[in-house]
């Protein structure tokens, strides 16, 4: 839990609820909080997700892992402390988006069940959507689109996770997406029909 440092502060409302987004947007926010080894697929995934969301008329966002140190997380490492900051800090902004009524698609490794826990529970119930995009450390590295098995191999990236650090699969994910075992298309395909079952894809009701 972060250290509330700021003082005489004051939570302010606004005059425009939740509800009055979602019903503009004709969709639920929610965060689609996708996690898995590098190179299993979670960034391409959550792009063409996005892409299939936007043709349907609705409202999606992809926060990516890397990008995210570009900016908001730069002064971010790789240590176990650094990826428990780098994870608290996007559970904040992925549930201010959701909020506004996005669907949120986060492509982070996050290996550790408890930072993926500890960012459920800054969301409202049905709100957090863990999604595992499975594939075995031997499928991604020989993927390794990013050539970074290999330098982990060789010793040039320390705390490398699947490699020199661990990785611990969600034990109660609300989907599992086996990219290992079927194509990017179908993958988006599995993700895209479980929001709209689950009737993420309709304004609320009331």
């Amino acid at each position: 839990m972060a250290e509330q440092k700021a003082t005489n502060i004051t939570w302010h409302g606004g005059a425009i609820g939740r509800a009055d987004r979602e019903k503009l947007l004709g969709q639920k926010g929610a965060t689609v909080w996708f996690t898995g080894l590098s190179g299993s697929g979670k960034s391409t995934i959550a792009v063409a997700a996005e892409a299939e969301l936007l043709k349907r008329g609705r409202l999606a966002y992809v926060l990516d892992g890397d990008n995210v140190r570009h900016g908001l997380n730069k002064n971010l490492g790789f240590s176990p402390e650094d990826r428990t900051e780098n994870i608290r800090r996007i559970g904040e902004v992925a549930k201010l988006f959701t909020e506004s009524g996005v669907l949120v698609f986060t492509s982070f490794i996050s290996p550790y069940r408890a930072d993926r826990d500890s960012a459920r529970e800054l969301f409202e119930a049905g709100d957090f959507l863990e999604v595992y995009i499975e594939a075995d450390v031997e499928t991604c590295e020989g993927r390794d689109p990013k050539g970074l098995y290999k330098k982990a191999r060789a010793g040039e990236i320390p705390e490398f996770t699947g490699i020199s650090a661990p990785y611990e699969e969600p034990e109660k994910p609300e989907l599992v997406v086996p990219t290992q075992s079927q194509t990017v298309e179908e993958s988006v395909a599995q993700v895209v029909a479980f929001l709209e079952e689950k009737g993420y894809l309709d304004a609320p009701k009331g």
